[in-house]
């Protein structure tokens, strides 16, 4: 497990879901098992369902009654979680973004400093690959995946260098993809370059906004009161969302009010935005930018 993925701030989540030994908790990020190896020591007549779409996943399966890994996208958290009886949770832990292992696997093709097929699919059994995308999208749907997701000021010029190369062959590779975007990589930052267009591909393959709108959503049907949501994201896209939905209820922080003009919202947030220390970072990098936030049905 330790090689395929470093659970980050595991203290803290495990602080944060605030565990009860009989209860019912939910992974819905499983990838090396990390996160649920310490759930399922606290628990004891307790129980832990745990999601994971990407089948290189299922090799960490653990042994234990408790235990119940779903082969999904947890955007059907409800859905299975009905289906396993499971209704309602005490306790949900998200840990978005990649895992380690898929960083580090080069034919995943989600890391710019392997030379490897251009796919980034975090379930490789569906949906078009970011090879896909560079090829069929319209230059003014590239523009919009390099500037919302990526974040990227010079969006346009990006996706009209993208059409006027694929017009002369393939961009199927990693390498491909970077030698026809070098020039607008600056000097001395050509790592951040490169990670925010790899991200912003890799957010449109796997609609990961969407799903985590979704999941979000679905937190609420399935928490019971008191219950904990804990959410751990990697870039400000997601923060925002996680943080304006606990915060307010909604994705756009958008105050829903009483006819006393108090504040109506589902969730109480629990203090602010966790960040790792600095021992943790130095042991693994992955946790610098990780941002943690709680809260707690009402």
């Amino acid at each position: 497990m330790s090689n395929y993925h470093i659970p980050v701030m595991l203290n803290e989540c495990l602080e944060g879901l605030n565990i009860n030994p009989g209860g019912t908790f939910v992974d819905v990020t499983f990838g090396g098992g990390g996160h649920s190896r310490a759930i399922l020591e606290k628990l004891d007549t307790g129980r832990l369902i745990a999601f994971d779409q990407d089948d290189d996943a299922q090799a960490n399966a653990l042994d234990d009654p408790k235990f119940t890994l779903i082969n999904h996208n947890f955007r059907y958290l409800k859905r299975f979680l009905r289906h396993e009886n499971a209704l309602p949770v005490d306790g949900i832990l998200a840990d978005l973004g990649i895992s380690s292992h898929q960083i580090d696997e080069p034919e995943r093709g989600f890391a710019h400093r392997f030379n490897a097929a251009l796919d980034m699919r975090m379930n490789r059994k569906a949906g078009p690959s970011a090879a896909d995308v560079v090829m069929t999208y319209a230059e003014e749907e590239l523009q919009r995946v390099f500037r919302w997701y990526g974040e990227l000021y010079n969006a346009k010029s990006i996706a009209s260098t993208i059409g006027a190369a694929r017009a002369k062959g393939p961009i199927r590779t990693t390498g491909e993809l970077k030698s026809v975007l070098h020039r607008f990589a600056p000097r001395g930052k050509e790592n951040q370059f490169y990670s925010q267009v790899f991200q912003a591909l890799r957010i449109e393959v796997n609609g990961e906004l969407e799903v985590l709108r979704e999941f979000l959503e679905q937190s609420l049907d399935v928490l019971r009161v008191g219950g904990r949501l804990v959410v751990m994201s990697y870039h400000s896209l997601e923060d925002r969302l996680v943080k304006n939905f606990m915060q307010t209820g909604d994705f756009e922080a958008d105050d829903t009010r009483d006819l006393f003009g108090n504040r109506i919202r589902p969730f109480e947030p629990i203090g602010k935005a966790i960040k790792a220390s600095a021992e943790e970072i130095e042991r693994n990098p992955r946790a610098r930018s990780a941002r943690l936030r709680i809260a707690e049905k009402k």
